[in-house]
Order: C-alpha cells, then sequence, then structure tokens
C-alpha cells in the first residue's frame, strides 16, 4: 500500500486506541514503508510506545515536528476533539499541504466541524470502521465533504482493503447509521455470545465448555456467511428443520417481542448517541 503515502507524505493517525489501534495494526500488516506512519497520541504508555516504534512507527505527543501528511486520520474519542483540533489546524497552512486528505472516524463529529479547522477546500472524509478491522475483517462506511479525483477514490480504496470492506453512503447523515449498525455491531455480537454462555450455564453446563461452545458457534456461523453465496435468510432456513430445536428456538427470536425489535431499538439507541455527540462541538 503505497499510494499517496511515503516518509514525506506519511499517514499520520490521531489517536492510537481501541478503534485507531485496529485499523494501524491492519495496515501495518499489509506492510507500509519504515517512517511512512506517524502517531499522534500523547496518553499512550511506555510499553506501547516502545512496540509501535518496534514496527516502524514514528510516535509523537503532539503535531509540531510531524510531516505534512499524505493522509490525516482523526481516530480519537468525540469528546476530545475539541481539545484536539486546534494543535492540527496548523496542517491546513503549510506550503505543502495541497492534496492532503482527512479521514474521520470519529463518531458522531461533523464534516462542517472538521471542515472549521482544515477548509472547505480540504478533503475531508467522514467514516466509520469497525473493530474487526485488526483481523483484516471490517467493514467501513464512508461520505466525502466534496467529489473525489479518481486517484483519491482508488488510494483510500487500496488503504481500506488492508483492513476490510468499505460502503460509500449517499449522505452525511447515513454515516450515523453506520455507526449504530457497524460501528457498534461488533459489541452487539460478542454480548451474544455472552448471553448463549450463560443460557449453557443455566443449562447445567460448566462455565469454559458454555463459552466454548458459544464462542465458536457465532464465529463459525460468521465464517459460513461469509464464505456461502446465500443469504442469511436462506442460511437460517438451511439449518431449521420443520418442528425441530432450532425452530423452537427461533419461535421465540423471531417472535413480534423477540429479537427484531430488541435489535432495532438497540441499534436506535447507539444512532441517537452517535446524532448527540455531533452536538458536542458543533
Amino acid at each position: 500500500m503505497s499510494v499517496g503515502i511515503d516518509k514525506e507524505r506519511p499517514l499520520v493517525l490521531v489517536g492510537a486506541g481501541k478503534m485507531g489501534g485496529a485499523m494501524l495494526q491492519g495496515w501495518l500488516s499489509k506492510g507500509l514503508a519504515e517512517g511512512a506512519v506517524h502517531v499522534i497520541d500523547p496518553g499512550l504508555n511506555d510499553s506501547q510506545r516502545a512496540e509501535l516504534q518496534a514496527q516502524g512507527v514514528v510516535v509523537h505527543d503532539s503535531a509540531d515536528d510531524v510531516p505534512t501528511p499524505g493522509l490525516l486520520i482523526l481516530a480519537v474519542k468525540p469528546q476530545m476533539m475539541e481539545k484536539v483540533l486546534p494543535g492540527l489546524a496548523g496542517f491546513s497552512d503549510r506550503s505543502d499541504a495541497t492534496g492532503m486528505i482527512v479521514l474521520s472516524v470519529v463518531a458522531g463529529i461533523t464534516i462542517a466541524t472538521l471542515s472549521k479547522t482544515f477548509g472547505d477546500e480540504a478533503l475531508v472524509i467522514r467514516s466509520m470502521p469497525n473493530t474487526p478491522a485488526l483481523v483484516g475483517r471490517g467493514v467501513t462506511g464512508l461520505f466525502p465533504s466534496q467529489e473525489m479525483t479518481p486517484p483519491q477514490k482508488e488510494f483510500i480504496a487500496e488503504l481500506l482493503a488492508a483492513i476490510g470492506k468499505a460502503v460509500w453512503v449517499d449522505s452525511e447523515e447515513a454515516i450515523n447509521a453506520v455507526t449504530a449498525v457497524s460501528g457498534s455491531g461488533p459489541a452487539y455480537v460478542f454480548h451474544l455470545v455472552e448471553a448463549m454462555a450463560q443460557a449453557g450455564v443455566a443449562l447445567g453446563l460448566p462455565e469454559d465448555v458454555a463459552m466454548i461452545l458459544a464462542r465458536e458457534t457465532v464465529s463459525g456461523a460468521g465464517e459460513l456467511l461469509n464464505q456461502s453465496p446465500d443469504t442469511a435468510e436462506t442460511l437460517r432456513v438451511n439449518v431449521t428443520s420443520p418442528n425441530g430445536t432450532t425452530a423452537a428456538g427461533l419461535e421465540v427470536l423471531m417472535a413480534s417481542d423477540g429479537l427484531p425489535p430488541l435489535i432495532e431499538k438497540t441499534v436506535r439507541a447507539a444512532h441517537k448517541r452517535a446524532i448527540e455527540l455531533g452536538k458536542v462541538i458543533d
């Protein structure tokens, strides 16, 4: 992955926490030139710094000594943006800033807010990846502030192919829905594993056995869904024998007060919070 990123115009990641760190490790695993990746994160401890530096990443506490980015990635908590953005404003004033792309993975923060810092002419891409990016199986929803050139699209496509799939949406408002469905979605699935394991324990299984069964069932079903050309509905029907055990369980999950309305309520709560976070500094 070399298009648009080198030592002179590096990939600069602001915030190497859970989401930023997952994306970074995905990119590093695909091979980026040593010195072509810089991280700005004063919150890293000595062990985290040493680990990144061992992978050829240049670590900074501030933007003062950072080269002008080819790509600037914002991956801090929404509540931190008001504090973080002023320290990055100088990038857009540099003589070599032409062509810099700003990719934000910060939940809720609008393009209008980012444009106040980087200017209306800057290409700002609001996006929301998810943590399976760490294993190359992430999915990222994106919306750009302006029409992109073919080289820019190729660059972003190459960048995101290293961590999973990318989906472009038709409006900025849709990014909040992406956040609620796929951005937060892995946590919903992890909790499903917890709930299945707890149900197994309630039926008398040892905790470790119940967790293995739940974990492998969910991860295995996900891989089957990934590899199969069939829809999720078709796969569900195929595994459900009439009047069998699966059908009995699905009668509960698919009831009018079962899983669909609960998931919708869950996603709507996350969507509402994504919109609220956008008002933190707007």
